[in-house]
């Protein structure tokens, strides 16, 4: 069995993309907002969940994450989102364990 346990660090992120939406009233959409959500509660995901979070970054890798806010700069629109699906770490731990769970799958 996989444990899809949410890391800290994605729970952080989630929480700051979150943080971002609310000040500047953009950056990602309902589906992000929503998994954000899910993510900086902590826990566990769901199976569904973790592929579904997995499958965001490839689409959304050019997406201005340079445009981080820092100094007087709004962030990009596509760096909250970033962050609402757990940022860089979301990325490496949910393509980890989608890895994992295919693994499962196979030997079922």
């Amino acid at each position: 069995m996989t444990d899809l346990s949410i890391p800290k660090k994605v729970q952080e992120n989630a929480k700051k993309g979150l943080k971002l939406r609310d000040e500047y009233g953009f950056g990602g959409t309902e589906a992000g907002e929503h998994m954000a959500e899910k993510l900086a509660k902590g826990g566990d995901l769901s199976e569904k969940d973790v592929r579904h979070v997995a499958a965001y970054f490839p689409r959304h890798a050019h997406d201005h994450l340079d445009q981080t806010g820092k100094g007087d700069e709004k962030p990009s629109r596509g760096y909250i989102a970033w962050l609402l699906w757990g940022g860089d770490e979301g990325r490496t731990w949910s393509e980890k364990k989608v890895g994992q769970l295919d693994k499962q799958d196979e030997r079922a």
